[in-house]
């Protein structure tokens, strides 16, 4: 069985995040969103828990889709939940750099 991780701050969820949880629902058997409590983000337009809240809402019919909450580095959660992949989002080009660095870091 193979699961995905899917991390991120959602505030808001937008139809980017749920186009990309559908297609990945399509190529794993779970896949885990997880928002993120980034505690050095002085301001959220959402709590966490409503964040949770809006993206049940938003995938639950989406049989294959966890939703969780997190406030610990993402590689942490990736092997605590037994995940074989991390899925990310990109939207411009010097996003894929970022990308490509911090998934050789987690590699590591």
């Amino acid at each position: 069985m193979k699961t995905a991780v899917y991390t991120g701050s959602f505030d808001p969820v937008t139809t980017g995040h749920l186009d990309l949880i559908q297609r990945a629902s399509k190529l794993f058997d779970k896949v885990i969103v997880c928002v993120l409590n980034n505690s050095e983000k002085k301001s959220s337009l959402f709590s966490v828990d409503e964040r949770v809240i809006m993206l049940k809402d938003a995938v639950s019919d989406l049989t294959n889709i966890e939703v969780d909450s997190d406030q610990g580095l993402v590689i942490d959660y990736v092997k605590k939940k037994n995940a074989d992949v991390i899925i990310r989002g990109l939207r411009q080009i010097s996003d894929f750099e970022a990308e490509l660095q911090m998934a050789q870091a987690n590699r590591t």
